[in-house]
């Protein structure tokens, strides 16, 4: 106590001093009113500086969790933007994204490139494509071939530097096909009329289809993988006995300008082929 009590006598002086200024200062800007509103403005001005200076540092404290939060919002709007764009791309019938996706179905298989050298397909009767690769590029019957549209058709004849594909638009042609996004499948046929449509038998009646489903290549063959796209739905009609569907396809494939395709080399389909020869000698 006695220390505080020095420390007061003997700094006294400079105590009375400062409060002396106090209320000097206090009297000036309470009793004139210009010296006030200095006060408050220049007062008010400092507390915004404070107020500022203590906003910024929190909100840089809290950088991280905004970041992070910022982060996994763009994130999820990417998946979002691609998801959209692929379903917009399949809605206007874009045939980049139609081509691209026939790529990514493939990406398992190995994809031998050829040029078609002979186009015969028309409108109304059976026709053929040739292709410049043969036997000697490791070309073999029932192949299946695609093109940027989707599928084209199957390998028939080989011969060592060329081969005969037998397109969907043939009527000796039939191929797997189903409803993408459900397990009901049937045939793909062609009976004549234009290159651009054919028809699907054999489709439950129980099945849920509409005009614009997507037709794509079922998996059940060697000779084509799963999802492959081969057209779209255009109408659904039933079929001659009643008993299923029949459904009118506009096909992906446009034969009258068609030139580069890929043989897909399906793996092990020489080991399922012996398998099938084999199970059908037992009947």
């Amino acid at each position: 106590m006695q220390i505080l009590l020095d420390f007061l006598r003997r700094y006294n002086y400079i105590f009375l001093f400062v409060v002396l200024e106090i209320v000097s200062l206090t009297l000036l800007f309470r009793f004139n009113d210009y010296q006030g509103s200095v006060w408050l403005t220049a007062a008010g001005e400092g507390a915004a500086q404070l107020n500022r200076a203590y906003t910024e540092t929190e909100s840089f404290f809290n950088l991280r969790d905004i970041n992070g939060a910022l982060t996994d919002d763009n994130l999820r709007l990417q998946r979002e933007n691609a998801s959209l764009r692929d379903a917009l791309a399949e809605a206007l019938h874009d045939s980049t994204h139609t081509e691209r996706r026939v790529l990514q179905e493939l990406g398992g298989y190995r994809l031998l490139p050829a040029r078609v050298v002979s186009n015969n397909v028309r409108s109304g009767g059976d026709g053929y494509l040739v292709l410049d690769r043969g036997s000697a590029d490791g070309i073999r019957p029932e192949m299946g071939v695609v093109g940027g549209g989707g599928v084209v058709g199957i390998i028939y004849l080989v011969g060592p530097r060329h081969s005969l594909v037998l397109p969907v638009t043939n009527s000796k042609s039939s191929i797997s096909c189903c409803v993408r996004g459900s397990h009901y499948f049937g045939y793909l046929l062609w009976d004549g009329g234009s290159t651009r449509k054919a028809h699907v038998d054999d489709v439950p009646r129980y099945a849920k289809v509409r005009a614009g489903n997507i037709i794509e290549t079922s998996g059940y063959s060697s000779v084509f993988p799963p999802g492959i796209f081969v057209g779209r739905v255009h109408r659904v009609s039933n079929s001659s006995d009643g008993q299923s569907y029949r459904l009118d396809v506009v096909l992906g494939t446009d034969f009258s300008n068609i030139r580069d395709v890929n043989v897909v080399i399906t793996p092990y389909k020489a080991e399922i082929d012996s398998l099938r020869a084999k199970a059908d000698s037992l009947k």
